[in-house]
């Protein structure tokens, strides 16, 4: 019997500021503004970390970035 000599990418589950940046497109400093301003969706905290998840960034891309429900009346 021949094993199969398959690799798969594990896509991590959260991601910090920098990745979360890097994905956008933007910078660090611009996505704290953003966050900041209620324009971006919620993070983890974990401890004194911050993060985000992938499907929550995915999902809010995917419906063209608006504004959080929970910022809009705030």
């Amino acid at each position: 019997m021949e094993r199969s000599n398959t690799t798969t990418t594990v896509q991590p589950m959260l991601i910090t500021a920098r990745e979360l940046a890097t994905m956008l497109a933007i910078g660090e400093r611009t996505l704290w503004r953003l966050l900041a301003s209620g324009k971006l969706v919620a993070p983890v905290k974990i401890g004194g970390a911050t993060r985000w998840r992938v499907e929550d960034v995915e999902a809010w891309i995917e419906a063209g970035c608006p504004v959080p429900e929970s910022r809009q009346n705030a």
